[in-house]
């Protein structure tokens, strides 16, 4: 799968409906997920793949994630410049 591809997919996969939930996927895939380690990637595909109430939870209402997702949900909630 080109790279291209790969890249719509997750971008599409980002587009939750919820704009909140939106906008913090889209931030981290634009402004981090190229210079993430590929473990961090992993854990990232994971997180998309939860229901939409699992990343509320995690993503919004500061729920403890699983310890594999605990990174890169650190790094999407990261404030820009902070």
């Amino acid at each position: 799968m080109g790279r291209l591809v790969l890249m719509s997919r997750v971008r599409w996969q980002c587009r939750r409906g919820m704009r909140e939930l939106d906008d913090l996927l889209l931030r981290y895939l634009d402004r981090r997920y190229d210079q993430a380690p590929d473990d961090e990637k992993q854990a990232f595909h994971a997180l998309l793949a939860l229901s939409d109430p699992e990343l509320v939870g995690y993503l919004l209402n500061h729920q403890r994630p699983a310890a594999e997702l605990q990174r890169v949900v650190a790094h999407i909630l990261e404030r820009p410049g902070a």
